[in-house]
């Protein structure tokens, strides 16, 4: 009997196999390139300088005056202005503790995506 030529199942099955590791690895970069992408997007979305800077205008008015601070004017204007340019709600709050020499201030801020509370108590 003539000895069967098989090379050309070897070239194809090989040709299977380099395929697949194709897919594989094109499937593995496609999936890295998303968790990367997503990652730097949540850096970019937090707002630590729109948090500082709200928190500096409130300690500013804080430090000039703890009653302009409850000022109804004064906190309608900070909400209207961070609502309208940095499409953020905030609020904030002044108390006081009964035969304590603190001032207690609530800071509020939410985007959508961040929430950050903090309560800090002023001298």
């Amino acid at each position: 009997m003539a000895r069967l030529n098989d090379d050309a199942q070897w070239i194809i099955l090989m040709g299977f196999l380099i395929s697949f590791s194709f897919f594989f690895l094109a499937l593995i970069i496609n999936q890295s390139t998303v968790v990367g992408q997503t990652t730097a997007e949540s850096i970019i979305e937090f707002p630590k300088n729109d948090i500082r800077d709200f928190r500096g205008i409130f300690i500013d008015v804080i430090a000039k005056n703890t009653t302009l601070a409850n000022s109804p004017t004064i906190q309608n204007d900070l909400k209207s202005i961070s609502l309208n340019r940095k499409n953020a709600v905030v609020n904030f709050s002044v108390w006081y503790k009964p035969n304590d020499a603190h001032t207690y201030v609530d800071l509020y801020y939410n985007n959508g995506v961040t929430l950050y509370n903090e309560t800090w108590a002023s001298l």
